[in-house]
């Protein structure tokens, strides 16, 4: 029941690096696009490197910035930082890489923009260049989609392209560039490039699977998109969110030993009885660790729609949607689309009436097409 590994490369690391963002607009922000997509972004500024500040006072203070990170101070991790690199003469690309990761993380995009710049400057080599251009495309992304600002995609895509220019076959490059022209809507181009990565990706991978969705409908890249994940549910089901379009779906994170979603079940359990037969699949995450007490619960309380179990609020899945309290559930429409975001017990069958219904007409119209 692992899941699958990557998601648009390794998905995973990206978590790691960004274990407390959470969505807004809906509470899902923009950044579940730029997470989901995206991968790797900084990835090293979250590493714990032996490398780092030369000076002594530096290295105090850069090591007082790790241990914030550990334990998700991150306003105060980003200010340790920030004082290591002037206390080493603003030379440390290790602070660096903390900055930039964390400016995007808290939205403080001039931090993160002046550290990817400086990182850019100090870039040695040919990877070296490309990972900071690559960097800085990333950031541009984000950014725009927060601020909806074309300028900002505009840049994003000359950042992309720079990467391009040495290495065509970047995936990530390739996908940021995507989405980058998709908000421009420059479809074509869009189109052109996410069809390079699926082309460069594993048959049956989530990365093909959600690149190719773009190819076919290039005008998603410009929505708030639900995550793309695969795993294997408890009763060896495949669940695939890109294969689960033309399908309402419900996702439900949860926990036996959480009083709220004990007390939320018999809501969910009646959801779904009610919309038996429709065109709505609901998907149950347990952030147990113990396996064993969540399948006796499972069994015992007869949950029979699609159960995993992700382990925790550290679990990919949990990172992935932002889950910091539970319960908590995201209503997706047939499109892949995130329409809805509730924590607690909350009243969530009138939307579900109204995507269903949605999905229902959908069906019937590719029917009659048939």
């Amino acid at each position: 029941m692992s899941l699958l590994p990557y998601i648009v490369d390794h998905l995973g690391t990206v978590l790691a690096m960004f274990p407390q963002i959470s969505l807004r607009g809906i509470h899902l922000r923009s950044t579940i696009l730029f997470l989901s997509l995206l991968v790797n972004v900084f990835a090293a500024a979250q590493q714990t490197s032996t490398s780092g500040p030369t000076d002594a006072k530096a290295q105090k203070t850069y090591s007082e910035g790790l241990q914030c990170l550990r334990t998700h101070r991150y306003l105060e991790a980003l200010d340790k930082f920030k004082k290591a690199n002037k206390q080493d003469g603003g030379t440390c690309s290790e602070c660096l890489k903390h900055i930039a990761s964390l400016g995007v993380q808290l939205a403080d995009y001039k931090a993160a923009e002046s550290a990817s710049r400086e990182l850019l400057a100090q870039a040695q080599g040919p990877q070296q260049v490309a990972e900071a251009h690559y960097q800085l495309g990333a950031l541009f992304l984000q950014e725009g989609t927060e601020r909806k600002k074309n300028e900002l995609f505009a840049e994003s895509d000359q950042e992309f392209k720079a990467v391009l220019s040495t290495s065509p076959k970047h995936r990530r490059a390739l996908y940021g560039d995507g989405l980058a022209l998709a908000h421009l809507k420059q479809d074509e181009g869009a189109q052109a490039m996410f069809r390079q990565v699926a082309d460069l990706s594993a048959e049956g991978t989530v990365d093909r699977s959600r690149s190719l969705r773009f190819v076919a409908h290039p005008e998603l890249a410009r929505e708030r998109m639900a995550p793309a994940f695969a795993f294997t549910a408890e009763n060896g089901s495949r669940v695939s969110m890109d294969e689960l379009q033309g399908k309402v779906v419900l996702m439900d994170f949860w926990a036996t030993w959480c009083s709220p979603c004990r007390e939320a079940l018999p809501h969910i359990k009646r959801i779904e009885q009610k919309f038996s037969g429709e065109p709505l699949v609901i998907v149950s995450v347990s952030l147990d660790q113990d396996e064993q007490r969540w399948k006796s619960f499972v069994a015992q309380h007869e949950m029979t729609w699609f159960q995993y179990r992700d382990g925790g609020f550290e679990g990919p899945l949990a990172r992935l949607f932002g889950v910091s309290a539970i319960p908590h559930t995201f209503t997706i429409d047939v499109d892949g689309v995130l329409q809805d975001e509730k924590v607690g017990d909350a009243s969530i069958e009138g939307k579900l009436k109204k995507l269903v219904a949605q999905a229902r007409q959908v069906q019937e119209s590719r029917g009659g097409a048939q």
